[in-house]
């Protein structure tokens, strides 16, 4: 049996797993939604995420960063990850991609 810590680890198996994580309010997918700033996978085979919310007053501030944060942990390979929510740049609309503005009926 291999050992989690030893499989390794990609960007895409990552952005896989947060995009399970659904904004509440709206019906989409933290990732889709542009709430996902960066992924960094390190040597040490941790996962750092930074990630925002469409507003500093959205009702899910407290939970949703850990539902991203225990979806990544859960991706075989990652030893232990962290969620760092930031404020800077804010969120946009025009962060979300072309097929979630379309849906959310941005175009």
């Amino acid at each position: 049996m291999t050992e989690k810590k030893n499989m390794p680890i990609t960007k895409d198996q990552v952005i896989e797993a947060i995009r399970t994580v659904f904004d509440p309010e709206i019906p989409v997918n933290v990732y889709d939604l542009g709430l996902i700033y960066d992924i960094d996978i390190r040597e040490d085979q941790t996962v750092h995420v930074k990630m925002t919310l469409t507003s500093p007053a959205c009702p899910v501030a407290g939970t949703l960063p850990l539902e991203v944060e225990h979806k990544t942990r859960a991706v075989a390979g990652v030893a232990d990850a962290t969620v760092e929510l930031v404020w800077e740049p804010a969120w946009d609309p025009d962060l979300m991609d072309d097929a979630t503005k379309l849906e959310l009926g941005f175009f």
